[in-house]
């Protein structure tokens, strides 16, 4: 009975370090492990020409970036919106900001018609 329990411990600790977690609410600090990856979900609509990128690099001594992915919206319609899915890596314990802008289609030089910067603390 001990080790069936130690086992549901033991898997328990480790799938919930190493599964990804979503956050999308800016307002919210972001709290992960070293070693874990996290995601931050954005509404998007790539239909428009409009999307999302980093305004500023991140200290990639704490996190990296791993990968962007589009999900649409069910069910697939021509110009129905979806959200990005930013997935990103923990380095080593420390705090860092993730700063994304919205951009117009054309972005030649132009601010971002909107800006969310997520604060993490890597523990």
């Amino acid at each position: 009975m001990k080790k069936i329990l130690l086992f549901i411990i033991s898997s328990f600790i480790f799938f919930g370090c190493t599964s990804n977690v979503q956050f999308s609410d800016p307002a919210q600090p972001i709290e992960v492990i070293a070693g874990s990856e996290f995601q931050i979900v954005l509404d998007s609509n790539p239909t428009t020409g409009y999307h999302w990128e980093f305004v500023e690099d991140v200290d990639e001594n704490v996190i990296q970036f791993v990968s962007k992915d589009y999900k649409a919206d069910e069910p697939v319609l021509t110009g129905s919106g979806g959200i990005d899915v930013w997935t990103f890596k923990t380095i080593a314990t420390g705090e860092t900001r993730i700063t994304l802008g919205y951009y117009s289609p054309s972005n030649d030089g132009e601010p971002p018609q909107q800006t969310v910067t997520f604060t993490v603390t890597v523990k």
